[in-house]
């Protein structure tokens, strides 16, 4: 698919990979819709990409509806959608005094997994109704994953949970859209230098950069934007999920 052109859709685009890829994808040419929780950021960054930018909450379903509605009417059908917007709370699953964390892993699965669920259905639908690309296509999705969803960390089962699922359901989505013309595709990316990993001490993030291999090195959120461009120009990528990591493994804690 030729980037330029299209209407994308960009979850989480106000900070970290989502701010990233929406810069990316509208320095490419596209025109870019940022849903995000947070109004404030998305506006400041659909005001320095040119795009817009839709207050949503992505676990709400009747909040996804309304933003496609708007994305439609201002934008057109999208052809790109890409969820980055996700939470990482770290609880254990019983924690000192017997205290339970039903609520946080509630709260992660509505919004890391409900909520890719929902954008991806919209999504996907509005790009049925397009007219075929050379080759057949209609539009591609790409969700994130995470590595945690094979190399979960101490306190990640409710994180863990969520990104397996979304790595899990990548290939029969693809499998249940490929006579539409729709890709999806999903991302794990490893320890990337995002505002989350920002605000950590530089011990803390010496230490983490110590186990990665190589580049021994934070990943860099411009080099998740560049595989959303190349899995968008790359019709035969469809129904896997791949690591961006530096081949990190993760420890137990």
């Amino acid at each position: 698919m030729d980037i330029k052109g299209q209407v994308a859709v960009v979850t989480g685009g106000a900070s970290g990979l989502g701010a990233a890829t929406a810069q990316r994808l509208s320095a490419e040419g596209a025109k870019v819709a940022i849903l995000d929780f947070d109004a404030e950021g998305g506006v400041k960054m659909a005001m320095q990409i040119g795009g817009i930018a839709i207050h949503t909450d992505v676990g709400d379903q009747a909040s996804v509806a309304a933003a496609f509605d708007t994305v439609i009417d201002q934008l057109g059908k999208p052809r790109i959608a890409v969820n980055c917007a996700g939470i990482a709370p770290a609880k254990r699953i019983v924690g000192r005094e017997g205290v339970l964390s039903v609520d946080a892993f509630e709260a992660t699965i509505r919004v890391n997994l409900i909520g890719t669920y929902n954008v991806m259905s919209y999504a996907a639908r509005a790009m049925m109704e397009q007219e075929t690309l050379d080759g057949g296509e209609r539009g591609v999705v790409i969700n994130t994953a995470s590595i945690a969803y094979e190399d979960g960390q101490f306190g990640q089962s409710a994180y863990s949970a969520s990104k397996g699922a979304i790595a899990s359901m990548c290939l029969p989505a693809a499998r249940e859209m490929a006579a539409q013309g729709v890709r999806v595709m999903a991302i794990a990316p490893g320890l990337f230098r995002t505002p989350m990993m920002e605000g950590l001490p530089d011990e803390v993030t010496a230490g983490i950069v110590a186990n990665i291999p190589f580049p021994h090195r934070l990943g860099d959120p411009a080099e998740y934007a560049q595989m959303v461009c190349q899995i968008c120009e790359n019709a035969y990528l469809n129904g896997t999920t791949i690591r961006l990591d530096g081949a990190v493994r993760l420890p137990q804690r």
